[in-house]
């Protein structure tokens, strides 16, 4: 770069907004937050998981900003971004009461989870290291999920299990990924009939919110991961199918149109911790 060139900066709260733009959010979710701002931000060290040890290696790299995907200290409000479930799962036609049931053993699970949490842990180190530190989850979980909407948008009626994850794999996040795109539950050559993409809501929804989608007519539901329990548990039901990305490739499905957007803008971004 020419010395007489002005190196492009942002601030923390320019690159939350951002964020909010991309996935058309009014506001931050619940499962975001900037820990520690910062200000004249140009170098920045984004990964989907960081920990202690990564904001010292952001300090040896000489970056101005830590960026997490996945929540620090916003764990024990995490539970409330839960509501999205109920949000998408009304879209596809499932009565609010129905709904707001089927996520409550989720609900109850993390708010138990979390009261033998250390949920200060990664921010007081920040804090201490006066490294400017954020995540940034809800907002690149709902963009990537309106990617892969758009994916299976166009698929007809006649269209099978494997006609979706064909879909899917036409992304290139997906594409890329060691792990391919699995038909957890059901059969590759059985009807998709209704889809539902199950992203951007903090977690996947387990067997309680597939099951909640099939009862109401959604053929083929899709998440990024699914536990083993839940995934025999539909199995033996057999009442539709579950289509699984992957936590990485779903995950950056969101984040790497966003480190693109960062980049386009002029920032220098260092991708690690699955993030490239």
């Amino acid at each position: 770069m020419d010395k007489t060139e002005k190196m492009a900066t942002a601030s923390t709260e320019e690159i939350m907004r951002w964020s909010l733009e991309l996935a058309g959010l009014d506001e931050i979710p619940p499962d975001s937050a900037t820990y520690i701002p910062g200000e004249n931000i140009h170098r920045i060290l984004f990964g989907i998981d960081v920990a202690s040890a990564d904001l010292l290696l952001g300090r040896e790299l000489g970056v101005d900003l830590v960026i997490a995907h996945h929540p620090a200290d916003r764990l024990v409000g995490f539970p409330k971004i839960f509501s999205r479930h109920v949000d998408l799962m009304v879209a596809h036609g499932v009565p609010q009461k129905e709904a707001e049931e089927a996520i409550r053993t989720l609900t109850d699970r993390w708010t138990d989870r979390f009261h033998s949490a250390n949920y200060d842990h990664v921010v007081s180190v920040a804090r201490l290291l006066k490294m400017p530190f954020m995540n940034i989850h809800n907002a690149l979980d709902e963009y990537g999920r309106q990617r892969m909407v758009q994916a299976v948008s166009e698929l007809g009626t006649e269209a099978t299990v494997k006609d979706v994850v064909a879909a899917l794999t036409e992304i290139p996040e997906i594409a890329s990924a060691p792990t391919q795109v699995q038909v957890a539950v059901g059969e590759p050559d059985n009807p998709a009939g209704r889809v539902a993409i199950v992203h951007g809501a903090g977690t996947n929804g387990g067997y309680e919110i597939a099951q909640t989608y099939f009862r109401h007519g959604i053929g083929t539901v899709v998440y990024i991961h699914l536990a083993n329990d839940a995934k025999w548990r539909l199995r033996k039901e057999s009442q539709g199918n579950v289509v699984v990305i992957g936590h990485l490739p779903g995950d950056l499905t969101g984040i790497q149109p966003f480190v693109q957007l960062m980049r386009d803008k002029g920032l220098e971004v260092i991708g690690f911790s699955g993030v490239r």
